[in-house]
C-alpha cells in the first residue's frame, strides 16, 4: 500500500506538470499559429493593397501626361489599364467642384449623389497627392450596377481647356476580391479574422458584418484600438477568446485575428483523458508488481515472526534460516546472532550472580571471623585480669558497634557515614590489642556522609596495612584514611607508612592469587570485583605500594543517594 500511494503521488505530480506543460505549449502553439496566420494575411493585404496602390500610381501618371483633357487617348489608355486587373470596378476623373471630365465605364451618373460629402472626395481635396482608401461601399455614383467597392482617391492637378485646375481621381475596387481572400483564412472552427480602420474602428471586413450592422454582432474594437501589434484576451458571448492585432502598413488598417479558448481546452481535455487512463495503466500494472513483491517478502518475513515468537516464549536454541530478499535474508542472520548473544549474556549473567553470591557469602563469613573475634576477646580478658576496665568498657562497645554494622540487618548497601564509623570501630579494637604500635587519622568530607557505599569495603585494605605492612615495622606505623568528592565521584584513600610490596606482589594480589590468613579473607579483588558488580567498570580499586615506602589504596564508587 505504501509503495502504491508512493507511485500514486508520483504519477500525480509527474501528470499535474505534464499537464500543466502541455497546456502551455498547446497555448503557445494556438498564438503563434494565429500569429502566423495573421501575419500572412496581413502580407497579402499589403502586397494587394500594394498592387492596387501602383495601378493607381499608373493612372494618375497617364493623366499628368495628358493635356487637353478629356481626350480619346486617354480614355482608351484607362480602359487597357482596366483590362489588365479584373478587381477595378471604375475609373473616374472629377474636378473640385464634383462636375465629371472623363472616365470608364461611360456609364451615365446618378443625380443627387452628394458627390461633394463623400468622405473619399472630402480627403482627396483635404490631402493633396495623398493616397486615401475609403471603407468598404456600395459604389452609388452610376445608375448601374451596384457594387460593394473600396475606393481609392488622390487630389491631383489637370490641364484642361488650357488652364490648370484641381481635380480628384477615383479608382474604385471590387470588395468581393479582398473578402474571398478574407473567407479563406482558417482559425480553428470558430476563429476568424476581421478589419478595422485606424480612426474611430470602424469595421472594414467581418465575415459576419451583416450581423454587426443590424447589432445581433458586437466586437471590442475599442481593446484592439489599443494595439498595433500584440494580443489581448476578451470575452464575448460567455465565451473567452485570444486576439492578435497587426497594422496593415501604409493605409493604417488593423487586422484583428480571433481564437476560440474553448478549442485550446478541448485539447486540454485530450491530453488530461490520456493522462487518467495513463495513471489506471500504471496503477494497475504497480498493484500486480506489488503484490507479487509483497508475496515474496511477507513470507519469509512471516516464518521469521513465528520464530522470534519461540524466542518470546523461552525457546533460546531456536536457529532460523530463512530465504528471500537480501533484506530478510540479513535480518535472520542477524536474528540468529541475536538470539546466540542472548544466550551468552544469560549465561553470563548467571555467572555473574553466581559471583555475587559467593562474594556476599564471603563477606557474611568475614563478618563473624572467629579468629579476629577470638582475638579480641582474649585481649579483653587480659585487661580485665590487668584491672582496665575503661578499656574494657571501650573495647567491648567498639566491638558490638562493629558487628551491628557488619550485619546491618542482612543489607549491603549503608551510608558512607556508617562505613567510616565500622573502620573506626575497627581501628580503636585494634589498637587496643596492638599498643602503641601503630596510629590513625580518619579525614572525611560532611557533604559525602549521607551518600550510599557498599559496605565493608575499607575493612580489608585496613586489615592488610596491618598485617602486612605496619606489623613487620620497628618504628610506630600510621594508617591515613580520607574520603572525599572528586569528579563527581566518592574517592576513599587507604594510606599507610609500612614496608609495602613488591611489584610481583602486587601484581598477584590484583589477579587474587594471594590471599590473608590473619585477615578476613574478603581480598583486594573481591572487593573490586564486588564494586564493578554493583556500580559498573567505570568504578572500582586502585593500589599502589613501594618497598620501604608505604601502600596507598583508592577505592572508586559512584555519588549515590538512595539503595540500590
Amino acid at each position: 500500500m505504501s509503495f502504491i500511494l508512493i507511485t500514486v503521488i508520483v504519477m500525480l505530480i509527474v501528470s499535474l506538470v505534464l499537464y500543466n506543460k502541455f497546456s502551455r505549449t498547446a497555448e503557445e502553439s494556438a498564438f503563434l499559429n494565429t500569429q502566423q496566420v495573421i501575419e500572412q494575411v496581413q502580407f497579402n493585404l499589403e502586397h494587394y493593397i500594394k498592387g492596387m496602390a501602383d495601378t493607381f500610381e499608373v493612372v494618375d501618371a497617364k493623366i499628368a501626361k495628358s493635356h487637353g483633357i478629356p481626350t480619346d487617348k486617354l480614355l482608351e489608355q484607362l480602359e487597357t489599364i482596366a483590362s489588365t486587373r479584373e478587381d477595378i470596378v471604375s475609373i473616374h476623373l472629377f474636378t473640385a467642384d464634383g462636375g465629371l471630365v472623363t472616365g470608364i465605364p461611360t456609364t451615365e451618373m446618378r443625380k443627387n449623389t452628394r458627390l461633394l460629402e463623400q468622405s473619399w472626395f472630402k480627403s482627396a481635396l483635404d490631402n493633396p497627392n495623398h493616397l486615401t482608401f475609403s471603407l468598404p461601399h456600395i459604389q452609388n455614383l452610376f445608375k448601374d450596377p451596384y457594387k460593394w467597392v473600396v475606393s481609392m482617391s488622390k487630389g491631383v492637378s489637370i490641364q484642361k481647356d488650357g488652364k490648370w485646375v484641381e481635380a480628384v481621381l477615383l479608382v474604385d475596387v471590387n470588395f468581393k476580391t479582398l473578402d474571398d481572400v478574407f473567407r479563406t483564412v482558417s482559425l480553428g472552427k470558430k476563429g476568424y479574422v476581421y478589419i478595422i480602420d485606424d480612426s474611430a474602428g470602424n469595421i472594414v471586413y467581418h465575415p459576419q458584418q451583416q450581423l454587426i450592422y443590424i447589432g445581433l454582432k458586437y466586437e471590442n474594437v475599442e481593446q484592439a484600438l489599443k494595439f498595433s501589434y500584440g494580443k489581448y484576451m476578451d470575452v464575448s458571448d460567455g465565451e473567452s477568446r485570444l486576439n492578435v492585432v497587426r497594422t496593415v502598413n501604409n493605409i493604417g488598417w488593423k487586422i484583428i485575428g480571433v481564437s476560440y479558448m474553448d478549442e485550446m481546452v478541448t485539447t486540454r481535455k485530450e491530453i488530461s483523458t490520456f493522462m487518467i487512463w495513463l495513471l489506471v495503466i500504471v496503477l494497475v500494472f504497480i498493484l500486480l508488481i506489488s503484490s507479487f513483491m509483497s508475496a515474496r517478502i511477507s513470507q519469509p518475513i512471516k516464518r521469521l515472526k513465528k520464530s522470534m515468537e519461540m524466542v518470546e516464549k523461552g525457546h533460546f536454541d531456536t536457529y532460523i534460516h530463512v530465504r528471500g530478499a537480501d533484506e530478510v535474508e540479513q535480518l535472520s542472520r542477524r536474528f540468529n546472532l541475536m538470539v546466540s548473544r542472548v544466550r551468552e549474556l544469560m549465561d553470563q549473567s548467571i555467572h555473574e550472580q553466581e559471583t555475587k553470591r559467593k562474594n556476599e557469602l564471603e563477606v557474611l563469613q568475614s563478618q563473624i571471623n572467629p579468629h579476629f573475634l577470638y582475638n579480641t576477646l582474649n585481649s579483653v580478658v587480659r585487661m580485665v585480669g590487668n584491672g582496665k576496665n575503661e578499656d574494657v568498657v571501650k573495647t567491648i562497645t567498639s566491638l558490638s558497634k562493629f558487628f551491628r554494622i557488619s550485619l546491618s540487618k542482612g543489607k549491603n548497601i549503608i551510608t558512607i557515614g556508617e562505613e567510616i564509623e565500622h573502620i573506626r570501630n575497627y581501628l580503636i579494637i585494634q589498637k587496643m590489642r596492638y599498643k602503641d604500635k601503630f596510629d590513625y587519622e580518619i579525614q572525611v568530607d560532611e557533604e559525602v556522609l549521607t551518600y550510599k557505599t557498599l559496605k565493608l569495603i575499607l575493612q580489608p585494605f585496613v586489615e592488610n596495612a596491618l598485617y602486612h605492612g605496619i606489623e613487620y615495622m620497628v618504628d610506630e606505623g600510621l594508617i591515613h584514611i580520607s574520603v572525599g568528592k572528586v569528579d563527581e565521584k566518592i574517592l576513599f584513600e587507604i594510606r599507610d607508612n609500612g614496608v609495602g610490596m613488591s611489584e610481583d606482589t602486587l601484581k598477584n594480589i590484583l589477579i587474587g592469587h594471594v590471599k590473608s590468613e590473619k585477615g578476613s579473607g574478603v581480598g583486594l579483588r573481591n572487593v573490586h570485583e564486588r564494586i564493578q558488580l554493583y556500580f559498573g567498570s567505570e568504578y572500582g580499586v586502585k593500589v599502589e605500594s613501594e618497598l620501604e615506602e608505604g601502600t596507598t589504596v583508592k577505592v572508586w564508587i559512584p555519588l549515590v543517594l538512595e539503595d540500590e
